[in-house]
């Protein structure tokens, strides 16, 4: 065979039989060591020839998978003739067996590194001789490297098994014949198809639907993950087989081409243009598979953050425009999940009725619902006879308002029809009714009382037969429901067609963990959820908030529009309020409602980013936001949209210390709007909190001596750092401390409600604490959210430090509490070297994960505005253990003083941001120096980022931005 010649099966087949009758003696079989090496050769040889002409695009995904399993046919093929000769099997006993592909390679497809699924078919229960035949087939399988999924029955065995478990009926619907015996395959497959047709068709598609239900929740309800499972998870691999799988019982469709073949067209199930759509995604989604395994060198499926790039670039995604390669592969990815789920919402409707018949009216429609244009069949809602949507696309909107209105189901034949007819929905962007039904949807427009989740007790039918556990799950439709309905039917791109731009657009970091579209609708969802309670014990400020909305509409729109810029280059908030402002009056909302939609979705950052990165106890940070906001109610609703789009990100991403920032920032900020307290002389507020410390102390029966000494070692700033109780425990700290003579003492405070451990270091004062207490805590497993850094009239430093575990919680127990406190004051002892045991504990290869691919370009930001006693050094980096004490040494060499730091981290960027003064206590204001500290922090951050490149080289890309 020449170099340039593709390597068929058939030839496979005959190289294979030519080498093992070569190696043969004296009319012998060879030796099995020789066999082994035989066929290992061939092996490796065709799998190399298909993975050549894989990704040189000689071949699509669903070529290669069929041409990998026609190999492998024919290797099992020489393999039996093989075994049966080396094992001296006599005749009789091999012409009483069989080998059968089942599962997966059943249908002829197999992935590189996926499992080949075998069937030894026996008639009765296997002899000894069968068993060894077997045995010797099976080790040596495993001998080549290869995955075995095996099973030995005989015909009455796969058929008791396969009516008690769907998964063995599933792997044997496609179990085709490989060598052995022919009239006993004929024989089992005769019973297993009367077996099929005596069990009908509907617990079979019952027990799939459950099936895939069940892992839907466990690989992640959303098909909008950003690490999706290619296979497994929603609008997968494992969907379309599903989907197969129930054709192929109720049709008798051998594969899943023929299940989009033109009888499907023909017969009305599906149309041309469907079914093409379908037959792409199947190979798109293939050719994915393929990619990994290859990359992977294993059977990988979950389409991480360091895969995606190389999977783009590979299938030949380059950048367009603004959207690199990336980009473009990962929106395709999310477009054809979609579509899967769509070809499941038009095909499966037909496979029920088709399986079961039509189905029986339940309950029948009122006057005024036939009046409208639909009717209920089995109590779900659809269009009636003679209503066309494609004449008429206002009922398709109609439909879902009936739908909500009622708390009915949108029935599947509907679904399919809106599905097949939603571009007409262009043509009501400027329609009335429309908009009005939109806005409904959007912000289900509706007293409380009348909010129902669940069907009243007049609508709601029980389903009846095997159907009943899985469609009783559908029959319960919450608030989001129809916002899915509507984003995936694409009505509601169709009608917003700048809504479209954003449907399957990834962020490519590890912050967010849905597409934009998918978190813009969870963020709607979180926002009912906090309208109607249901979230109060998670975010009670929210709730409180929430229940006398006066601008309600408005924040519902703000929340849709938020992130509706995205991925267009530019300020995606300053473009998304632009947006507003076209978008707003054209859906009938009124000039007052659009003004305050544009403002909300220009500073929808604006509470987050002060929050988490800003010192919330300087004045000017407080007048600074109340000089944006300026209307208490303008801060509400910022609030609870700020609030619903974090939780939206994930959950892991909301948590109590931010919700206390948050809370603290927001009523410090109402004060202000309010003419309160806040906005006193700083000398008033530091004068009002000694005299409260000095009534409290006195209480406690602490002498007046003690009380005048601690009120005399703080600096304004530090009375205006804490609250009373925390005051209270650094006056009895400091007591204890001076008591003992202890020259360090470290306090460790849970503070579960916060989400956080308040840890307090008093001791002397001297270059490096706080460097050395920030590589402490990362050498301890914990990450430190927000510092405090004060050092006293006497010389002494008292460090406030709130710090978390990896899992965004609060450190609470004993032994990790005592660990903790060890390890920083070995620190400040100077027993250990910080940045060697930090070195020695996270190397360049720990933290080439799975996000490596991503490049986070190192930005220093030097602020002399945004404090009128502090410079602001705003440090963007790749986040890891050791940064903090990495930047807070190098702040130390620069000869800086830190008073507070407020470290915030999106997905793999850390944002830390240091408060500074001089050694004389001023603000650095020199342009030469602020250029060397500028250019000393970026060579830092630089060096980590550069070690990092050099030990991974794939393509990468850049993090979002933080938002």
């Amino acid at each position: 065979m020449s170099g340039d010649e593709a390597l068929t099966p058939e030839m496979l087949s005959v190289s294979l039989g030519e080498a093992l009758q070569a190696a043969g003696k004296d009319g012998q079989p060879p030796t099995r060591d020789d066999a082994l090496a035989i066929f290992r050769r061939h092996l490796g040889r065709y799998q190399a020839d298909v993975r050549q002409r894989f990704e040189a695009r000689q071949l699509r995904g669903v070529q290669a998978a069929k041409l990998l399993a026609a190999h492998a046919d024919e290797l099992v093929k020489a393999l039996f003739t093989f075994a049966t000769q080396a094992t001296s099997c006599p005749p009789t006993v091999a012409g009483r067996i069989c080998i059968a592909a089942t599962g997966g390679y059943g249908k002829g497809l197999l992935a590189p590194f996926s499992d080949i699924d075998l069937l030894f078919l026996t008639p009765e229960e296997p002899s000894p001789p069968m068993l060894t035949l077997v045995e010797y087939i099976l080790y040596f399988l495993w001998d080549l490297g290869l995955k075995v999924g095996h099973a030995t029955r005989s015909i009455n065995d796969c058929i008791a098994q396969a009516e008690q478990d769907t998964t063995v009926r599933t792997a044997l619907l496609d179990a085709r014949l490989l060598s052995g015996s022919f009239a006993l395959f004929a024989m089992f497959e005769a019973r297993f198809i009367v077996a099929c047709v005596e069990a009908g068709s509907a617990r079979f598609i019952a027990d799939k639907r459950r099936e895939r239900a069940e892992r839907h929740r466990r690989f992640g309800e959303s098909p909008y993950l950003v690490e999706p499972n290619i296979k497994e998870g929603r609008g997968g691999l494992r969907d379309m087989q599903t989907l197969y799988w129930m054709c192929r019982y109720t049709f008798g469709t051998r594969h899943v081409s023929d299940l989009l073949a033109p009888e499907f067209t023909r017969l009305g199930f599906l149309t041309e243009q469907e079914a093409a759509r379908a037959r792409r995604s199947w190979d798109f989604l293939w050719s994915i598979r393929l990619h990994l395994h290859y990359v992977a060198g294993r059977g990988e499926d979950r389409l991480t953050f360091d895969m995606q790039p190389v999977l783009g670039g590979r299938m030949g995604y380059t950048r367009h425009g603004r959207q690199n390669g990336v980009e473009r592969f990962m929106r395709h990815y999310f477009l054809t999940v979609r579509e899967v789920m769509r070809l499941t919402h038009v095909l499966e409707p037909t496979i029920v009725r088709v399986a079961l018949g039509p189905a029986a009216h339940v309950m029948k429609a009122d006057e005024a619902m036939r009046e409208a244009g639909f009717t209920l069949l089995d109590g779900q809602i659809l269009a009636d006879r003679g209503v066309s949507f494609e004449a008429d696309p206002i009922k398709m909107f109609e439909l879902l308002d009936w739908s909500r209105n009622r708390h009915v189901p949108v029935h599947p034949l509907a679904r399919q029809q809106l599905i097949r007819w939603e571009r007409r929905a262009s043509t009501l962007r400027t329609n009335a009714r429309a908009s009005e039904i939109f806005l409904n949807l959007l912000c289900d427009e509706r007293p409380g009382p009348a909010r129902q989740t669940r069907r009243p007790p007049h609508l709601r039918t029980e389903p009846k037969g095997e159907l009943a556990r899985v469609e009783e799950t559908d029959r319960r439709p919450d608030y989001v429901h129809w916002l899915r309905v509507l984003n995936e039917t694409g009505l509601w791109g169709a009608l917003i067609p700048d809504w479209s731009r954003i449907v399957g657009q990834m962020q490519f970091d590890t912050y967010h963990i849905f597409t934009v579209d998918e978190h813009t609708i969870e963020a709607l969802r979180i926002l009912r959820c906090v309208e109607d309670g249901t979230m109060a014990d998670e975010i009670p400020v929210a709730y409180e908030l929430a229940r006398n909305l006066q601008s309600r509409r408005a924040l519902y729109m703000a929340v849709m529009m938020h992130d509706i810029a995205k991925g267009r280059g530019g300020d995606h908030s300053e473009l998304g309020s632009e947006l507003a402002l076209e978008l707003c009056p054209r859906l009938g909302l009124s000039g007052e409602e659009t003004e305050t939609v544009s403002w909300l979705v220009l500073q929808h950052l604006l509470l987050s980013h002060t929050a988490f990165q800003r010192d919330i106890d300087d004045p000017k940070t407080i007048l600074d936001v109340a000089d944006v906001v300026q209307s208490p109610e303008r801060l509400r609703l910022l609030l609870l949209l700020t609030i619903v789009d974090m939780r939206a990100v994930s959950p892991r991403v909301w948590n109590a210390w931010k919700a206390t920032l948050l809370r603290e920032l927001y009523t410090r900020v109402a004060e202000v709007l309010e003419g309160g307290l806040a906005t006193a002389e700083r000398d008033a507020r530091v004068a009002h909190s000694k005299s409260m410390m000095a009534e409290l102390l006195a209480e406690e029966d602490v002498t007046q001596a003690d009380i005048d000494r601690f009120l005399d070692l703080g600096y304004a700033s530090y009375w205006l750092s804490f609250d009373q109780e925390t005051l209270l425990r650094h006056a009895s700290l400091i007591r204890e401390a001076e008591a003992r003579s202890a020259p360090i003492v470290i306090e460790t405070q849970p503070l579960p409600a916060r989400g956080v451990t308040e840890v307090t270091v008093y001791t002397q004062d001297h270059p490096g604490v706080f460097a050395a207490i920030a590589g402490a805590m990362a050498l301890a497993g914990a990450s430190i959210v927000d510092a405090r850094i004060h050092t006293l009239t006497n010389g002494m430093a008292l460090d406030t430090l709130w710090v978390q575990d990896a899992s965004g919680e609060a450190f609470d127990e004993p032994h990790r509490l005592a660990r903790l406190s060890a390890i920083a004051e070995k620190a400040l002892r100077g027993k250990i070297n910080i940045t060697e045991e930090i070195d020695r504990a996270i190397s360049p290869g720990q933290l080439l994960s799975r996000t490596r691919a991503i490049h986070v370009p190192p930005r220093v930001v030097i602020d002399n505005r945004a404090s009128n006693s502090h410079t602001v050094i705003e440090i963007n980096g790749r986040d890891r253990p050791g940064l903090l004490h990495d930047v807070a040494s190098a702040l130390n060499d620069m000869r800086l003083q830190i008073s507070s730091a407020h470290i915030t981290t999106y997905g793999v960027r850390a944002v830390d941001v240091f408060y500074v003064k001089d050694l004389s206590g001023m603000k650095i204001t020199d342009e030469g120096r602020l250029g060397r500290i500028r250019e000393r922090l970026m060579t830092g951050l630089k060096r980590v980022e550069e070690a990092l490149n050099s030990v991974y080289r794939e393509p990468e890309l850049t993090a979002a931005q933080p938002e």
